[in-house]
């Protein structure tokens, strides 16, 4: 099955570990992965921040280079779910509706892609370390991914890993957010990352880059005795 894969440029440039990470595991249950290395943003910090037009011309380029494409999957469900709840408002009664529609219904978070397309549930992966998950805030209430994610930590033979009190509640990234609302922002991450510790484990998984860059920041600068990593790349230290 052929795959495409769009990784937010924020990820491409500060994290290049977890599309790498992303083309391991996928290959290793036999996808052929390719990547568009023109490809930019999917216009949503534009979007968010009230520059609509400004975020219409990137989700031209979004759409252009991604029509036609099978399937698309994404690191985090934050560009997943502001393509398939918002382009549509953004692009309305445009020429582009069409490949749109085509976009919407192929573009996939990445533990959605394995689970609810590929029905795979277990890669094989071995790693005897302990963990704790935080679910993303897209992907929750824009996806409404809760359980894929789930699926795939529970059969990595040797990996230990329980549910922190809140999992659900917001880091406090939100992109703008963090820098319109500083104090609000770095209190949420506090309280997230002190539930993330009285677990008493190694990691904080999570399936979103923003949320983990967020809190990771944090826990550097406080130097908190936890590290945060994606779900591709707990998967991909397995194997």
């Amino acid at each position: 099955m052929k795959v495409h894969l769009f990784i937010p440029c924020f990820i491409d440039q500060v994290h290049p570990e977890v599309g790498q990470d992303m083309v391991k595991v996928l290959q290793h249950i036999g996808c052929e992965v390719e990547y568009n290395p023109n490809q930019t943003c999917c216009g949503q910090p534009a979007f968010n921040a009230g520059f609509w037009e400004e975020a219409r011309q990137i989700g031209k380029k979004f759409i252009h280079d991604f029509t036609g494409n099978n399937f698309i999957v994404a690191p985090g469900a934050s560009c997943v779910g502001f393509i398939r709840n918002y382009y549509m408002e953004l692009f309305a009664n445009s020429n582009d509706h069409n490949a749109l529609k085509e976009i919407q219904n192929n573009i996939f978070e990445f533990s959605e892609f394995l689970v609810d397309i590929l029905k795979v549930d277990n890669i094989g992966s071995k790693l005897n370390t302990t963990a704790t998950y935080h679910d993303a805030c897209a992907a929750l209430r824009e996806c409404g991914i809760k359980k894929s994610p789930r699926i795939l930590l529970n059969n990595i033979e040797g990996l230990q890993w329980q549910e922190m009190n809140d999992c659900e509640t917001c880091c406090g990234f939100g992109g703008t957010f963090t820098v319109k609302f500083e104090p609000i922002s770095v209190g949420m991450a506090d309280n997230k990352i002190n539930n993330a510790l009285a677990t008493n484990t190694n990691y904080i998984i999570s399936t979103d880059q923003s949320c983990l860059m967020h809190l990771q920041s944090y826990i550097d600068k406080q130097q908190k005795p936890i590290k945060t990593i994606h779900l591709a790349s707990i998967l991909a230290k397995g194997l």
